[in-house]
């Protein structure tokens, strides 16, 4: 089953009484606008998570950018906006597809099963003239009970062994080629990429905030083996996750992601990387 929705699913079903939708839109260059665009105007009905402050936990030396949330505070920021494991999610951001993605992915990672991506996001919402407000919606507090899903975090290890040709797991690269090539790096303090990784743009994978069809999806990935694990990676575990939403809906079973990406591998002075 594919984990998109459209906008026309999405008023048809946003008044059910176990849906929840999820604003994500946020914005590298400004942290702030995110929240902005959503006190302004949002779906109807739908809560705010922030990037940096519900969906990433605080940068340390090593651990990335973007480093998973602490779970406790995550988990009561999903009770505090009335989540419980029945409930079905739609998440949105302006249309990159990569904050959803990122939102996405942690429900997954708790082991949540009816998640899905608005696609298009709320660039869509608005072009297929849906209803916006500017109220904050409160909900009441709920339990939820994580099953907490490893099986889609690469660890630290992992990475290290393919790049020292010790695993031979394809780990695939979201970033542009110019970062991974090292022709340009605009944020980490090294420009290249992993040892052994390929790269796969997680835009290539998008058409004007639209993810591909499936079967374009798997053309993407026709060089890569379904019934075998896949990591993917870009450069603080965000854009990654439009690549691992797309490989699922190629239809690989076993997609994993490195977390902390490119800016936790090159936080190591002994690691190393290499250059087209």
């Amino acid at each position: 089953m594919s984990v998109l929705v459209d906008a026309e699913w999405l008023k048809e079903h946003m008044d059910d009484g176990d849906v929840r939708i999820i604003d994500c839109r946020f914005s590298l260059g400004n942290p702030a606008e995110g929240r902005e665009g959503y006190n302004e105007s949002h779906i109807p009905g739908a809560v705010f998570f922030d990037l940096e402050k519900d969906l990433s936990g605080y940068a340390k030396k090593h651990g990335g950018r973007h480093p998973l949330p602490n779970m406790k505070n995550f988990l009561r920021k999903v009770e505090d906006a009335g989540i419980d494991n029945q409930t079905t999610i739609v998440i949105y951001d302006e249309k990159e597809g990569a904050f959803a993605g990122r939102c996405w992915w942690l429900f997954h990672y708790i082991g949540h099963e009816n998640v899905f991506i608005l696609n298009g996001g709320f660039a869509a919402w608005k072009k297929g003239s849906g209803k916006t407000e500017s109220s904050v919606p409160h909900y009441p507090a709920t339990n939820y009970h994580p099953n907490v899903n490893d099986g889609i975090l690469a660890t630290l290890d992992e990475i290290r062994g393919i790049a020292d040709g010790v695993r031979m797991i394809p780990l695939v690269d979201s970033r542009s080629w110019e970062r991974f090539s090292g022709q340009e790096e605009p944020i980490d303090r090294i420009p290249g990429h992993i040892p052994g990784a390929i790269n796969l743009p997680w835009t290539e994978g998008m058409n004007e905030g639209y993810f591909l069809e499936s079967h374009e999806q798997k053309e993407r990935f026709s060089k890569l083996k379904k019934d075998e694990p896949v990591i993917v990676y870009c450069g603080s575990g965000v854009t990654a996750t439009p690549n691992f939403i797309a490989l699922k809906e190629a239809g690989f079973t076993d997609v994993r992601l490195y977390v902390g990406s490119y800016s936790d591998w090159v936080s190591y002075e002994e690691h190393r990387v290499e250059k087209e």
